[in-house]
């Protein structure tokens, strides 16, 4: 009996034992933290150089200096925002005031537009993204006073293609690279004008 008795002992401590080692903890709790900044919805304002596009005009100032006004330049503002639809994609809407102008005393030379943009853009990783849509361009005019006077003109509202790259620095600061096909018509004479060209921007969204 007490043979009987041992056995069955050591039996039961040896498949305690077997339990004891098959049995895995209960896994930790997973916690995940949003990166700082990480908004799905910002603001966004912008500033960029352009050019490009056709000459439209030729500025001569009194020191031999001269300025050229083109279809496709040169400084250009936007505002808007920007939505995260999901970590590898993004889309951004914005409004914004494109111009190139030369001024003086005794004159002004302008070619001013307003841009309409929708874009979608592809995150390849968390610093750099790649993008594309479409710029409807409306308010387009070319206009001159003074001593540049050669007359003002205005174009019909015209719808073109935008591609981009961006870099972003941090989460609120990016620059970027784009190019735009841009072409307008004048309104009166049907005349037209190539407005495409090259730009940076730097954009701040907050």
């Amino acid at each position: 009996m007490k043979t009987i008795a041992l056995a069955l002992a050591f039996s039961l401590a040896a498949l305690n034992a077997a339990q004891a080692q098959t049995t895995e903890p209960a896994p930790a709790p997973v916690v995940q933290y949003e990166p700082v900044g990480a908004k799905p919805l910002r603001f966004v304002v912008g500033a960029g150089l352009t050019h490009g596009g056709d000459k439209l005009a030729t500025v001569y100032y009194e020191d031999g200096f001269d300025i050229d006004i083109r279809g496709g330049g040169t400084v250009a503002l936007l505002a808007g925002l920007d939505y995260r639809v999901s970590p590898e994609f993004s889309v951004q809407g914005t409004v914004g005031y494109h111009v190139d102008n030369a001024s003086a005393r005794n004159g002004d030379t302008r070619f001013q537009r307003i841009p309409f943009e929708l874009l979608g853009y592809y995150h390849v990783n968390d610093k750099v993204r790649v993008g594309g849509g479409l710029r409807w361009v409306t308010g387009t005019e070319f206009r001159s006073s003074g001593a540049s006077d050669i007359g003002d003109y205005e174009f019909k509202d015209t719808t073109s293609a935008v591609v981009e790259l961006e870099y972003l620095f941090t989460p609120q600061i990016g620059v970027k690279l784009r190019y735009v096909n841009d072409e307008f018509k004048e309104k009166a004479y049907g005349g037209k004008v190539k407005g495409d060209h090259a730009g940076i921007f730097a954009n701040f969204y907050f």
